[in-house]
């Protein structure tokens, strides 16, 4: 899709791929390290994906936690999460997963994690 952001990603911004996905450092990080594996194939939101690709893109999160884990001690947790759908916050509609590592202290109350994204939701 010539109009994509991640169809026509600079090559230099690549951190790591494989044959159906890459990763690229968040332009808008919520936190150091915050990361985005993306399939190669134009693909509308994680629904659309094949099995492959979501092979693919695991075997990315993975490899991408464990290089941040190694590099960064401070880091204890992860957020892992994708918005499917414009109600849902999609703003690019190009599937993308965010890996979001996550340092103790943070945030004053991280119980409850992606729950927060309902206002009033998130402490239970």
């Amino acid at each position: 899709m010539p109009d994509c952001l991640f169809c026509s990603i600079e090559t230099a911004r690549i951190i790591a791929e494989n044959d159906l996905a890459y990763a690229i450092r968040d332009g808008f990080p919520v936190t150091e390290g915050h990361t985005l594996v993306i399939p190669k194939r134009h693909v509308e939101d994680y629904f659309g994906l094949s099995e492959e690709e979501v092979l693919a893109s695991n075997a990315l999160l993975l490899k991408i936690r464990q290089d941040i884990q190694v590099s960064d001690k401070s880091v204890m947790g992860f957020n892992i999460g994708m918005n499917a759908g414009e109600v849902a916050g999609q703003t690019i509609f190009h599937c993308h997963t965010h890996l979001i590592p996550r340092r103790q202290g943070d945030v004053e109350a991280p119980r409850g994690g992606v729950r927060h994204l309902i206002p009033g939701k998130g402490s239970y």
